[in-house]
């Protein structure tokens, strides 16, 4: 039974992906992150050394706090973020028990550069309709909540991107982008290493919804007649991406806990 201030992996599992999920810090040492580079999905690092520095910015969020077993480094930095404001909590066993349960766990191999905010930057079309909001969600939810993302001119991404120290994503000749009858929100799962039962499920959404490919899944119709019809309510892109952040979240909602309910009228109706 886990400690007053602590959650189980279970629990933080029904957590991870949702708008409201705690943020996650991983207070590993420098030589335990070297000899396991991944991260629990969407976790930011920080060194538990300098924990009275930076735990103000924490004050009245919510966290859970994971060094390598759950022990004295997590337990010291909840007590520091605790003491801050926050509502911190550790996870029991840490970063080893979470892996032992084989939950996703975020490869840093193509992680972009972080900005001096500890941000990652993104560019890409404008007037994004399935992919260019399907990958965002994808991110702010599972890689980076903090991820900053960029629609401009088809024509202008890759000078943005070298200018700006972007990267770009659903682009031609750039890294993230369709491969064969993958979609990039596809790729995505495959490089980061996120794939789980539900996020697999929603990718063949978004691949058929994406591809003119709606047989893929009878709800890939539904996901493109959302898609355009947001992108004709909104002339603002980013208005737009907010909009869609809460549309994938329902979607994922369904893939992961609601496929197994049917809808029927009338209800209740006596036998």
């Amino acid at each position: 039974m886990p400690a007053p201030d602590e959650i189980t992996v279970a629990q933080l599992t029904r957590l991870l992906g949702l708008p409201d999920a705690p943020i996650l810090l991983d207070v590993r040492t420098p030589e335990d992150v070297a000899a396991d580079p991944r991260s629990m999905p969407g976790a930011q690092w920080r060194n538990w050394r300098t924990v009275a520095e930076w735990a103000p910015e924490f004050h009245g969020r919510q966290v859970v706090v994971s060094c390598l077993r759950g022990r004295k480094l997590s337990q010291g930095v909840a007590a520091w973020l605790r003491q801050a404001g926050a509502r911190a909590e550790t996870l029991e066993g840490g970063h080893e028990a979470w892996a032992a349960a084989k939950h996703p766990l975020l490869k840093p191999d193509h992680l972009p550069r972080r900005d001096t905010a500890g941000r990652t930057l993104w560019v890409t079309r404008h007037r994004p309709k399935v992919d260019r909001i399907a990958c965002p969600w994808l991110i702010r939810r599972f890689v980076d909540p903090g991820a900053v993302f960029l629609f401009v001119a088809p024509a202008e991404v890759p000078e943005v991107a070298e200018r700006f120290g972007a990267t770009p994503f659903d682009i031609d000749n750039s890294f993230w982008t369709h491969r064969g009858p993958l979609c990039t929100f596809d790729v995505m799962l495959d490089e980061f290493g996120l794939h789980t039962e539900a996020l697999d499920r929603l990718a063949l959404i978004v691949r058929g919804a994406d591809t003119a490919n709606l047989h893929l899944a009878p709800e890939a119709a539904g996901l493109l007649a959302a898609s355009l019809g947001l992108s004709r309510m909104y002339r603002d892109d980013l208005a737009q991406l907010e909009a869609g952040l809460a549309l994938y979240d329902a979607f994922f909602r369904w893939c992961r806990d609601a496929t197994a309910e049917a809808h029927n009228w009338p209800a209740g109706k006596p036998a």
